[in-house]
């Protein structure tokens, strides 16, 4: 486990193009292997955490829940919370563990999470919302921003967004990530919320129109470079999720694209990987929490479901290392081969 380079200076500017590619946070996904792995494969994308309770942060393992590598950044943390108190203090830790950004959670629609009285059901109170901004700014000088939804139930995502917009804009917040989606906070799951819900991108836009010097990321259903292109013709950012982790050799052609730089070798991007594995595992880190996060490296390609195969079978036993990796990466090559025979 590293943590933060000290002598990292954070960046403090919210400039929009420093959010024009983002990868979304994603509970049990975007972890410290993952982000790393997403690094390598997108040198200018701006990740982002697992959403991480302000409760948690303040009351438990901080050093478990706040690691990083250095070589993240820009990497923002997720807060959930509603009490600015403790949300302020949470920020403040994140801030002094050298994260780049705190990022409220005002989109996630589980039950447990509505429990809290977090998450998605806040849209309903952006006054508090207001108030937990302004009390993380007065505790920071990094950036603070908001993911939300365009709405939940039966709000008018029209009337309610901009109102909700408009109160967190007058706490100080510069950018607003937007899933394109109401969440419906009775009847689905926090997967169905991610599925069911119509997209209605076209809502962000407007926002954008609405608000023009506030920086907007249009997030959810987003599902290659084309839609990337055509979202950034109208707002300032784009966030990919699920695209991101399950192909995530897209990410590096829509970073590589977007940034006119030269398109890395899976290969190439894997074994880059090996020298952090090889730390990783010293520190007592199984394998497969590392390399889960890669099975979809070769996705669409041939030879791609074998190095899945070999990586799900191999990396779990205690004592797996990187010979791993490199058999399934054989299985690639030696598929490879027979194609072209």
């Amino acid at each position: 486990m590293q943590w933060p380079n000290p002598y990292h200076s954070p960046m403090r500017s919210e400039t929009a193009n420093a959010w024009r590619l983002c990868v979304a946070p994603m509970m049990d996904w975007t972890d410290r292997h993952c982000r790393y792995f997403h690094r390598l494969l997108s040198p200018h994308a701006r990740l982002y955490t697992e959403m991480v309770t302000a409760a948690a942060l303040v009351h438990g393992d901080r050093a478990r829940l706040l690691a990083h590598h250095r070589d993240e950044h820009p990497v923002a943390l997720q807060l959930g919370g509603a009490e600015p108190r403790e949300l302020a203090t949470a920020a403040l830790c994140g801030a002094e563990a050298g994260y780049d950004e705190i990022n409220l959670n005002v989109g996630c629609p589980s039950d447990r999470v509505q429990s809290g009285r977090f998450g998605a059901c806040l849209m309903r109170e952006p006054e508090l919302v207001a108030d937990c901004v302004r009390a993380m700014r007065e505790a920071v000088q990094v950036p603070v921003t908001v993911k939300c939804r365009i709405g939940v139930d039966d709000q008018d995502a029209d009337r309610d967004l901009s109102a909700f917009a408009s109160r967190v804009v007058d706490a100080g917040v510069r950018v607003l990530i937007v899933h394109a989606r109401k969440a419906w906070l009775q009847g689905l799951s926090p997967r169905q919320n991610r599925e069911v819900p119509p997209l209605d991108h076209a809502r962000v836009y407007r926002l954008k129109r609405e608000f023009p010097s506030l920086t907007v990321v249009v997030n959810g259903g987003i599902d290659g470079l084309p839609a990337v292109r055509e979202h950034l013709q109208h707002v300032d950012g784009v966030m990919l999720g699920r695209l991101a982790y399950h192909d995530p050799f897209a990410l590096a052609r829509i970073d590589a694209a977007l940034a006119g730089a030269v398109l890395p070798e899976r290969e190439q991007v894997l074994r880059q990987m090996r020298g952090y594995v090889e730390q990783e595992r010293a520190q007592g880190v199984r394998l497969a929490a590392i390399t889960r996060h890669v099975l979809g490296l070769y996705h669409g390609e041939y030879g791609g479901k074998a190095f899945r195969r070999v990586l799900s079978e191999r990396t779990h036993a205690a004592d797996a290392g990187w010979e791993a990796v490199e058999a399934a990466l054989d299985e690639v090559r030696i598929r490879g081969m027979r194609r072209v025979a």
